[in-house]
């Protein structure tokens, strides 16, 4: 939350109270800590509750909540010392306020209930807050639950990342080929890389052809030819051939290698808008605190007798009123329907803090493949039109041999219309060139153009691309509806990514970039001032996904992708990215009107816990009105956060 926070040691942040994270470290200690305090503390909290309901056993109340209060709730009061002596006040000092007013006033009133006046004991006996100490504490025991097993998550996009280089390969020793660990390879090595198996490192090839999954780098489904002098890249996948390459970027210096580090820089160092509530603690913390202690100071000198008992009620009475009860409820409640309103339209959503920055989003940055476009090559034209399906027949049956994604677009598109394919003979597959073998006693040549020859004698043509989705154009011109600017970023050749934005009238565009560029595209949006979105389905976009202020994953797109954004679409859909900034936007909104409601509450309540009233009309706020109150303002808060699952998006 604050980047600037750095130190060499594990520790907690001296502005927010959040704990300090260590980039690419796997340590959940915190979180299965938190986590046992959570299930204790609620094991105990509940008899608690259900004691405090039916008024009865004040003192095992007592009992079950002290371990709540002094064990289960430490980490709450380190924090809250720590905010304090750094002079930054934040919600973990209301909590501790809160809890620590409820506990110590009860406590002193179970055994030492003569320190208090007649008028705040009903009957003969004083009311006790031993349920609200511990129910508080137990909450948001569960929010640090739900927060740190979120924050945890972060680093499976790492994790995923380094998977994709494999752990071991062949090396070339006087041509005698050996296994050994990834690792150990040094620049100069001769790798052996066989068919199926994914490039080791960084490097050229010197001997053999292949063609190359690069769609982890450029995000483009059409592989890549390969042959003596091509790049090869760590982590692509090798396809058909076999090929010897000579090693050249190793460890750190690979471009795989530089990605990972991108997604953890831009995760270490996104500074994420601080919740609302945070921001108005350093105001109202002091306040409350200078409330309490004036209430004091003015009961032990203008008070009736016992005034200085008067005063410590009516300052406790104070604290209490102020536990952020309503104001702890209005943020993660309103965010809490709004995630699961989110999920039920196929819009997961990893944190609150993605679906607030998603209000104040400028500029949508798209990337192409996979994300406005289908992702996969689809024929989509053939000529001549009066013999396109025994053209369309005849290329599917000399493409059975072949594994090449355009072969397979084209043996889909005669699947689709039930063509029944004859066998193909003598097939033979050129890298680089095309296909060619004998179907119906015919020799029939495929090249890349995709022309159909047929024993010398050109056929016709088929026209392969990737088509857009249907959903885009509407929710571009949606997203134009809402405000945004629209950019589109991809690995493709200019022409198409030209034609596409003309289509779909995007505001800039810019293609042949490789994912370095898209995230420092990214990284010059923000620094221009502009908050920053950017959806995207592959690899060479979780850069860039990780490092605006909001990422948007497709949900058919990789998991590194996946794991990197903030928000994913299970659909797959650009209609996702218009509901999730609706509902943002009507989240924030909620999210506003209850913290109105918790300020209200407490504008009206301290002024009657401090005895304004008393001078005037001889009230004093008694218990039995301050619990009242405080559930109203809590039922507030709860009812207008629920009004979210009503609306529509």
């Amino acid at each position: 939350m604050h980047p600037q926070i750095v130190q060499d040691h594990p520790g907690n942040c001296p502005i927010c109270g959040m704990s300090l994270e260590a980039p690419l470290q796997k340590d959940d200690t915190e979180y299965k800590a938190m986590l046992v305090r959570f299930i204790v503390c609620g094991f105990l909290s509940v008899p608690v509750l259900l004691w405090a309901m039916l008024h009865k056993s004040p003192y095992l109340q007592f009992l079950f909540t002290t371990p709540v209060v002094l064990w289960g709730a430490w980490p709450f009061w380190v924090r809250a010392w720590e905010s304090l002596r750094n002079r930054s006040p934040n919600m973990f000092t209301l909590i501790a306020m809160g809890v620590g007013a409820a506990y110590l006033y009860s406590t002193l009133a179970l055994f030492f209930p003569q320190l208090f006046p007649t008028q705040f004991k009903e009957g003969n006996t004083l009311y006790l807050y031993f349920e609200s100490a511990a129910v508080i504490t137990t909450l948001v025991l569960l929010g640090q639950v739900l927060e740190l097993k979120a924050r945890q998550r972060t680093s499976h996009a790492i994790d995923t990342l380094l998977q994709e280089t494999p752990p071991t390969a062949h090396r070339l020793v006087d041509g005698k080929e050996e296994n050994i660990p990834t690792a150990h390879i040094h620049p100069g090595d001769l790798l052996r890389v066989k068919p199926g198996e994914k490039i080791p490192v960084d490097g050229i090839v010197v001997e053999g052809f292949s063609t190359v999954d690069e769609a982890m780098i450029t995000g483009e489904a059409e592989p890549v030819h390969k042959e003596i002098g091509s790049q090869a890249t760590a982590g692509t996948l090798n396809q058909t051939g076999s090929f010897v390459m000579r090693a050249e970027k190793v460890g750190q210096e690979t471009l795989l290698a530089q990605i990972v580090n991108l997604v953890a820089e831009a995760q270490r160092t996104q500074a994420p808008i601080q919740q609302i509530a945070d921001k108005v603690s350093a105001y109202f913390v002091p306040a409350v605190i200078a409330i309490a202690v004036a209430t004091f100071i003015a009961w032990a000198i203008w008070g009736p007798q016992p005034s200085y008992t008067y005063g410590l009620i009516n300052a406790i009475a104070v604290l209490i009123i102020a536990c952020p009860c309503a104001l702890g409820l209005a943020t993660p409640m309103s965010l809490m329907v709004g995630l699961g309103k989110g999920a039920k339209q196929g819009i997961l959503i990893k944190n609150g803090t993605a679906l607030e920055t998603l209000e104040k989003v400028e500029v949508v940055a798209l990337d192409k493949t996979g994300t406005i476009t289908v992702g996969k090559p689809t024929v989509t034209h053939i000529e001549p039109a009066d013999k396109k399906e025994e053209i369309l027949r005849l290329a599917a049956a000399v493409e059975q041999g072949s594994e090449h994604p355009l072969a397979q677009a084209i043996l889909k598109a005669a699947a689709d219309k039930q063509l029944n394919l004859p066998q193909v003979t003598d097939f033979k597959a050129f890298p680089g060139m095309g296909v060619e073998g004998k179907v119906e006693n015919r020799n029939l040549f495929v090249g890349n153009g995709l022309q159909v020859v047929a024993d010398g004698k050109l056929l016709g043509t088929l026209e392969v691309e990737d088509p857009i989705k249907a959903s885009s154009y509407s929710a571009v011109d949606e997203l134009h509806a809402l405000g945004l600017k629209l950019i589109l970023l991809t690995g493709d050749k200019q022409a198409k990514a030209d034609q596409i934005a003309q289509n779909l009238r995007f505001d800039a565009v810019h293609a042949e970039i490789k994912p370095q560029q898209k995230f420092q595209l990214i990284k010059s949006l923000k620094e221009k001032g502009f908050t920053v979105a950017m959806a995207g389905d592959g690899i060479n976009d979780s850069p860039a996904l990780a490092e605006a202020d909001v990422g948007i994953a497709m949900g058919t797109g990789t998991g590194v992708a996946i794991e990197s954004a903030a928000i994913t679409l299970l659909k797959g859909d650009l209609q996702g990215i218009v509901k999730a900034i609706r509902l943002s936007r009507a989240t924030m909104a909620n999210i506003r009107q209850n913290l109105w409601f918790a300020f209200l509450y407490n504008a009206l309540g301290i002024p009657l816990a401090a005895g304004i009233l008393y001078p005037f009309l001889g009230i004093l706020l008694s218990p039995m009105i301050a619990s009242a109150a405080m559930a109203l303002s809590s039922v507030s808060v709860i009812g207008n956060a629920l009004r979210l699952n009503r609306a529509n998006f």
